[in-house]
């Protein structure tokens, strides 16, 4: 263990490891100049947990039965060695699986550990790499780096190797209409799965070979219709990997956050919680809604200090850098005298002042 894993662990404290998976990592990029979020999810802290012991519980999450339906789906889509799967794959996509050499790498078990379960998934890639076997590998556990930290992810995704490259294979239960899907639901889809190409790619990596074993495409395997039969279809996921690859680059330095923290702080419940979320810096905007466990707190800390931010980047953007909302009123009814920094934009605050009054006139 490294001094900077040591200083997580000390900082989650007796609390268990939250599990990263795609969906987390994808929404952390969503917001990389956050570092709260960035320092809580590096440490593997539970954020709703840390929100419902401060008062503000996360108001969004996956139903009951949308979990019952997905994992349904899921064992329907890969029973008896995912049969229904390389039917799909022969069948729809005209793909041409002659053998097929099924690993179900979650066999090693939750009782091993990550570091074991890593070590697994590496040694059946590096035979399937060198021997050419293998098609089929069912529960990798793939790390990444998130800010100077290790991440583990356990994707419910299968790898699929042909033609001489790895892919992944997204299954999710929402429907194909018509051959139409939720564009929303597909581009959740295809970020989750750009994150376990860059996690397979960084695996490529340390066996010391070419990270382009990993195609830019993935396989999406969804519900036909309004039934669970399964349909496939190929997603192109160059714009999401390029974007994720940018945005993970950008997150603040871990190490730097923990520097900025008060000796022996922590994050295990307690009088002094409340202190040490509030002394990390936060960036807050209204997507986080959707997304962050830590939302409602964060968006009444934006309110409490009439930020900008609570108004969305739009907004923020065309305001040039007023983060004060009193601020921006102030400018725009002429109270306050604009500065240098600000003369451009009062202008154009001034001009929708007058027109708002002539308007409620």
């Amino acid at each position: 263990m490294n001094d900077l894993s040591a200083q997580l662990d000390q900082l989650r404290g007796s609390a268990p490891a939250a599990r990263h998976n795609a969906r987390t990592i994808a929404a952390l990029t969503a917001n990389p100049g956050c570092g709260r979020r960035a320092l809580l999810d590096a440490a593997a802290v539970d954020k709703a947990e840390v929100a419902r012991e401060l008062g503000f519980p996360p108001q969004f999450g996956q139903s009951q039965f949308a979990i019952t339906r997905g994992n349904t789906f899921e064992a329907l889509v890969k029973a008896n060695g995912c049969a229904e799967l390389l039917a799909l794959l022969r069948t729809e996509l005209g793909l041409s699986l002659p053998e097929v050499g099924y690993y179900d790498l979650n066999a090693v078990g939750d009782r091993d550990g990550n570091a074991m379960r890593y070590t697994k998934t590496r040694q059946v890639f590096e035979e399937a790499l060198r021997t050419g076997s293998g098609t089929l590998f069912d529960h990798p556990l793939l790390r990444l780096d998130i800010a100077g930290a290790t991440a583990y992810l356990e994707p419910d995704v299968v790898a699929l190797q042909f033609d001489g490259q790895f892919h992944v294979v997204e299954i999710k239960s929402f429907p194909i209409i018509d051959k139409q899907a939720d564009p929303t639901l597909v581009a959740g889809a295809a970020r989750q799965s750009a994150v376990y190409v860059l996690a397979m790619r960084a695996l490529m990596e340390s066996l010391g070979q070419s990270p382009d074993l990993v195609s830019h495409e993935s396989i999406l395997v969804c519900a036909k219709d309004f039934t669970l039969t399964p349909t496939v279809a190929r997603v192109d996921l160059r714009k999401q990997l390029l974007v994720i690859s940018r945005q993970l680059s950008r997150l603040k330095s871990i190490d730097k956050l923990i520097a900025n923290l008060p000796a022996g702080s922590t994050f295990e419940p307690g009088p002094d919680l409340a202190a040490t979320i509030a002394g990390i810096d936060s960036r807050y905007s209204p997507d986080c809604m959707s997304h962050c466990d830590l939302a409602v707190l964060c968006r009444a800390e934006a309110r409490a200090a009439g930020a900008t931010d609570t108004l969305g980047r739009g907004v923020c953007d065309e305001l040039g850098g007023v983060d004060n909302i009193d601020t921006a009123l102030a400018l725009g009814d002429g109270t306050l005298p604009p500065g240098p920094e600000h003369e451009d934009i009062a202008e154009l605050l001034r001009m929708a002042h007058t027109l708002r009054v002539e308007a409620m006139a």
